[in-house]
This record gives structure tokens, C-alpha cells and sequence, in this order.
């Protein structure tokens, strides 16, 4: 299979200046992009029944994972353990753009 995300719409999220594009989803986890718009965040949360990763692909974000607050750049690979809580923030004035993996426990 490929997929060509350039052919993909954004879609809007329930957090305001978030977006994603699904790039697959299965039973147990999945992947998609997304796109933080400048001076975003999303609060504070944490997934009990999953782990998730993040890939940096464009801009600098600001991932916090647990009492850590990591400053993001193109490449960066973060790994969220599951019940650990977690947020990303685009503090910038260009938009982010991330590689989000999921994978169930």
C-alpha cells in the first residue's frame, strides 16, 4: 500500500489549532499527522490504555512528558509511555508538523 498524504485533508479536531490527517488506523494503534497552528496547545492529559510517539517533522514544538518539558526540532523522536501525562505546545509563529503513533497495551 502507499499513501499520499499531500492528497489527504486536514481535518479539524476538538482542540482548537490542531488538525490531523489519518494515515492509518488499526485495531491496536495507528498513525497519522498533525498540524499544530502557531501559539496552539493541547492540555495536559494522559492515555491509560496507550503508549504514543511523536516525530518531528517540520517547526520546534514543545512536548512535555510528565515533569519534563522538552524544546522539539525537525528529527526529534519522543516516546510517551502509557498513564503518563502529556502536552504539546507551538509557543512559534509558523506551524508544526508531527508524525503521531499509537499503539494500544
Amino acid at each position: 500500500y502507499i499513501i499520499k498524504p499531500e492528497l489527504l485533508h486536514w481535518e479539524t479536531t476538538p482542540i482548537k489549532g490542531f488538525f490531523s490527517k489519518k494515515l492509518i488506523e488499526m485495531e491496536r494503534g495507528g498513525f497519522k499527522l498533525i498540524k499544530v497552528a502557531p501559539d496552539s496547545f493541547y492540555p495536559i492529559h494522559s492515555h491509560p490504555e496507550k503508549a504514543e510517539v511523536i516525530y518531528v517533522l517540520e517547526g520546534s514544538p514543545e512536548v512535555i512528558i510528565g515533569d519534563n518539558c522538552h524544546a522539539g526540532i525537525n528529527g526529534d523522536f519522543f516516546i510517551i509511555p502509557a498513564s503518563v501525562k502529556h502536552s504539546i505546545k507551538n509557543k512559534n509563529n509558523k506551524e508544526c508538523i508531527l508524525l503521531l503513533g499509537a499503539i494500544k497495551i
